[in-house]
């Protein structure tokens, strides 16, 4: 049970992220302050600070705050997670990747995990095992947009054309409006006239 104490952190860390859910940054930022100037040792507020300063792509403060959460528990996986993920926002692959695999073997099968552990290692020339990685991603979470915009792009990236189409066709089965996909599919239509158009001159 817990006390009266860690209700009332519980009450104000749900008012941030749900602040921050509605994108209203700067109410999350000032509550999640409140916080931790109430409870200094509160690690999670750390954390989702320190998501809200990657929202806003304020990225040393965004360190600063992980940095805070992981000196508080080391063992932290969302910390490792989010920390993972703003490397990879500074294009710094291997080290966003290092922070990934720490994440996890803290929390295993963890589709947002995966999916970030996936990209990072597809930037970071390990083209082959990101895919994989994103591919176990998406058996996690099937109809998560997110994870299959980035196996998208890596099948496009690789020329892998026909995983690609499939995988934006799968998109718009959930979204048919993604302006996104609908983009990609045109680029892939275009793709598939040149080669064609190719084909038939080598053999006329």
């Amino acid at each position: 049970m817990n006390s009266p104490e860690q209700d009332y952190m519980y009450s104000l860390l749900e008012r941030a992220v749900e602040a921050k859910a509605e994108q209203e940054y700067s109410k999350a930022v000032e509550i999640l302050q409140d916080v931790i100037m109430e409870y200094p040792a509160y690690h999670e507020a750390y954390e989702e600070l320190g998501d809200v300063y990657i929202a806003l792509r304020q990225i040393d403060r965004a360190h600063k705050a992980l940095d805070r959460a992981m000196k508080l528990k080391p063992k932290s996986a969302n910390a490792h997670y989010l920390r993972g993920f703003l490397l990879g926002l500074e294009n710094k692959w291997n080290l966003s990747m290092d922070e990934l695999v720490t994440a996890d073997k803290l929390m295993p099968n963890h589709s947002e995990i995966l999916r970030s552990l996936g990209w990072s290692m597809y930037n970071a020339n390990r083209k082959v095992q990101g895919i994989s990685i994103l591919e176990r991603s998406r058996i996690l979470s099937p109809e998560d947009l997110g994870i299959l915009s980035d196996l998208g792009v890596c099948y496009l990236n690789t020329a892998e054309y026909h995983k690609a189409e499939q995988v934006f066709q799968e998109i718009l089965e959930h979204d048919p409006a993604s302006t996104y996909a609908i983009e990609c599919l045109k680029y892939l239509s275009q793709i598939k006239e040149v080669t064609s158009s190719e084909d038939t001159e080598s053999t006329t």
